[in-house]
Order: structure tokens, then sequence, then C-alpha cells
């Protein structure tokens, strides 16, 4: 090992976390600086009294990919995390019609044959084919692309027909089905990435076939547990975790990091550092005389938003699903009001969890928490949301209480908070509010995407959704391998690659 290994991590998310317990356990003296009181950051638990929320993640799809970061860690995941594979996983609805998901595929034939006659086929089609798109896309996703020369590697080249390609998610499944509601039980994951499906690449179709092939989890009290988990394999390694220590700047020498400012004037020295802050709000707050302007980042496109409600209850709905999402009745409107980033959609798509009947964790004993969630736009043209925010809980708790299972539901609630756009903008510094980042455009993926070690600097890397491979968790916690490695790469050190997918795939 190298004499000089002091490694700086901005921000204790799932992607500062996944790199700061991989690198703890190869022997690197790594210290993760959290502006707030606890871990998680989007992934962080929301609590308040006697409940406790998700503030954002819900559930864990790709759930090998989880598990590989334990075992770079060298630990297995289940010994720290009580893992519940959920099945049926979703309710989906359009109005009076609801299909039930699920990860057995006779199962979800058989869903699918009877909400939708005549569409059981092109669902086996659709797996059959995305088993095979799914074995040569994925390992793309699990290399680094800092370099030009990443382009001619075989995996890559492999892929090209799946990527190299105008077409969208919806195109692909116009290939498989009939009904316009059926297809959107195969692309709503790209909100996953913030994105509308007539606009989100082709090659994310595979989103929706690992839900189908592997399945989604819920893990008890919540996937905030994840990170919790995470930051206690972190310190069993020597890693030293630093809550309530804000980050003022980067300090540089040529195009190396030294160190960093905290907000109290302490200075730092490092000789690698991470940043897994929102990377636009990096680019623009924490590079010190090499800051970003604003304007050159808000000139790139931004994924939505997210409207957030999350409701103390004093009852359970034992009827309510897990998970359920409630389609706009003009969806394809609805999206494009939100990509438009200019008009709020009243006729809204919204995302409901229900996890109290499964989860005794997360709720007093006989209550129980809903997590509620809308897309919607981003905070770039201003709107007020201090404003109009209690005007469009109004409007969400309406159709809730109208198609759901939870029938006078403002009645029950005895707890609550809100989040609009403004506040994941202000309180949690994600620029523009744009929950999922910057959006997946052929333009913004892979080289096109700011790097996991960033341009122009030899010592300073990026995790989180920001930078390759993308938004969403297990993409996430890829980031903070392929930059731990990076850095291992760089200095020499040693380590074996976890593969559990291999065998799955």
């Amino acid at each position: 090992m190298p004499e000089k290994n002091r490694v700086a991590i901005i921000g204790a998310g799932p992607g500062g976390l996944t790199a700061g317990m991989i690198l703890a356990r190869r022997g690197f003296d790594v210290t993760i600086y959290e502006k707030h009181d606890r871990v998680g950051g989007r992934n962080a638990e929301l609590a308040f009294d006697g409940y406790s929320f998700d503030t954002g993640p819900t559930f864990l799809h790709q759930k090998f990919t989880l598990d590989e970061a334990f075992e770079e860690a060298g630990r297995h995941s289940e010994d720290y995390l009580d893992f519940r594979q959920l099945d049926p996983m979703t309710r989906l609805s359009w109005g009076e019609t609801s299909i039930e998901t699920s990860s057995d595929p006779v199962r979800m034939a058989e869903n699918i044959e009877r909400v939708f006659p005549g569409n059981a086929d092109g669902f086996r089609r659709f797996m059959a084919d995305h088993a095979r798109k799914m074995r040569t896309i994925y390992p793309c996703l699990q290399r680094p692309y800092h370099k030009l020369s990443a382009y001619l590697s075989s995996t890559l080249l492999k892929a090209l027909p799946y990527v190299a390609t105008r077409d969208s998610v919806v195109d692909v499944l116009d290939r498989y089905f009939t009904d316009d509601r059926l297809k959107l039980a195969f692309t709503f994951q790209a909100k996953y990435l913030g994105m509308s499906p007539w606009n989100c690449p082709a090659l994310f179709s595979i989103l929706s076939y690992t839900e189908y092939k592997f399945g989604i989890y819920h893990v008890q009290g919540g996937l905030c547990r994840i990170s919790q988990a995470m930051a206690k394999v972190f310190e069993e390694h020597g890693g030293k975790l630093r809550l309530g220590a804000p980050v003022k700047e980067l300090r540089f020498s040529g195009n190396r990091v030294t160190g960093l400012v905290l907000e109290d004037g302490e200075r730092v020295e490092c000789d690698d550092a991470i940043t897994n802050a929102d990377y636009a709000h990096a680019a623009t707050s924490l590079m010190g005389e090499r800051t970003v302007p604003k304007a050159n980042l808000e000139r790139k496109k931004f994924s939505c938003s997210t409207f957030m409600l999350y409701l103390g209850l004093d009852r359970i709905y034992a009827d309510q699903a897990h998970h359920h999402v409630m389609f706009a009745d003009d969806y394809h409107r609805n999206v494009l009001e939100i990509q438009g980033e200019r008009e709020v959609s009243k006729d809204m798509s919204i995302y409901v969890r229900n996890s109290s009947a499964l989860d005794p964790h997360v709720a007093p004993a006989g209550k129980s928490g809903i997590y509620v969630l809308v897309p919607t736009i981003n905070t770039r043209h201003g709107l007020d949301w201090n404003s109009y925010g209690p005007e469009y809980r109004e409007m969400v708790l309406d159709r809730i209480e109208q198609r759901t299972a939870l029938k006078n539901l403002r009645r029950h609630i005895v707890a609550e908070r809100m989040i609009t756009p403004a506040s994941w903008r202000d309180g949690l510094d994600v620029f523009m509010g744009a929950t999922f980042n910057l959006a997946h455009t052929l333009d913004q993926m892979l080289y096109l995407r700011p790097h996991n070690r960033m341009r122009g600097y030899e010592n300073l890397y990026l995790v989180g959704g920001g930078t390759h491979p993308g938004s969403g968790l297990p993409t996430i916690y890829e980031s903070g391998r392929i930059s731990s490695n990076l850095i291992c790469d760089e200095r020499g050190v040693a380590y074996q690659k976890a593969d559990l997918v291999s065998a799955l795939l």
C-alpha cells in the first residue's frame, strides 16, 4: 500500500458510502464529510412523531448490485439487512383498470392475459429478447468512460446496436404489446431516470426487464437502512464518519485536489477526493476558484422533480397495495407537461407506498406511514412552491381518496411532512430540484456524462446519479464501485472484483 492513501469523501449518500466501505476495506484512510446529521442523502431516513419514512427510494431492484458492493467490502448484505421480496410487486392502475405485477413469469403472463387479452405472448417474447439484451448491455454499465478508448472495448462494440439507435423505450414496447396501457407497465420505470418513456433511449427498456426477471425488495425498516448498514460496515473497517460537517470548498494545486475546507474553517488534507454531492451543485458551489457558472449547467438537460407527502396515519389500510402507481388519465400529456418544465399537471400520476402491513418498524403499533410521490416539473422556471404546495397537496389527496383503498385518508392524518421541488433545491442541495440529476439522453450518457474521474483533474472522482452509470440506487452503487476501483488502479492497490451477476444473466 502506498504511503499516501488519504481519501476524503464529500457526502454520505449511497454512492459515497459504497466507495467509502470498499476503500476502507482495501486499506485506505477514508473520511466521509456529511452536511446533515444522518447518512443517506436522498436515501436517508425521515423520522418524526414516531414514524419513519424513506426520503427517496422505496424499493430495491437489481439486488445483486448491492450484494456485490457488500462483497467487495468483505461483508454479506443479509447479515445487516432484512430483505423481503415482494410478490405482487406493484399495483398499476388506469382509472378502473388495474393489474398486479409479478416476477413469477407464469403468474405475470396470466395477469396480463386476464386484464389485456391477447398480450401474454408479447410478454414472453419481451422477456426472451431482453435476456439477451441484458447480457449484452449490463457489462457496459460496469465500466468507466473517462477515456475515449473505452469506446473500442469489445463489450461496448457488442452493445452498439442497442445503444446507437434513436428509438425510445415506447418504440421498443410497440413491438410486443397492442394495448397502450400495458405498454406503460413496461415503460413507467423510465421515471427512475426522471424521463419520459417517449424520449428515454431504447436501451433503458432493460429497467422493466430487471424488475420482472429478478423482482423487487423491501427492506424492513425502510430502504434507508441500507445506507445505515453501509455506514456501519465503513466504520467497522476503520473509516471515519463526520456528520454535521458541511464542506465549503475543495482546494487545488494545478489539476490535483489537495484538500477540503469545511464551513467552520477547518482545513483537511487528502490525496484523493470523491464528491457524492449532487453533481451540478458541486460544480457550481464547491469548486472554489474553479466553480462553474450556474448558467453553464442550466444549459444542460435535467430530469423532472418530485412532489412528496409523508403521512403518519392513526390506522392501517390493510387493503391498500404495498406499491401502487396510478397513471394520469392522459399520461402522455402528463409527461409532456413535466418535460416542458413550466406547467404542473393537474391530471397527475401518483405513486403510493403503504409498507406498514408488512413492516412493523416504520410506524407505532396499529398505525401506518403512507409515502406519496408525484413526478412534476423541476425549478428551472421558478414556480413559487411555497404558495402552490398546499393547494397541490389537496389535489393529490383528492385523487388518492377517489382512486385507492385509502378512503377518508385526510381524517386519519396525525403527522405530516411535505417536500416540493423547491425543498429538494434549497434544503437538500439538488440543483434545479431535479431529483434524478442530469437527464439520461444520448448526449449525456457514457463518455458524454460527467466522468467517474472528473474531467481535467488527476485525483477528483465522482459518485452518484450525476455521473456514469446514472440515476437509481443500483447504478449509484455501481458508480461508487467504479470510482473506488479507479483509485485503486491509480494507486497500484490490488483487488478482486465481486461478480454475482454473471451466474444470473
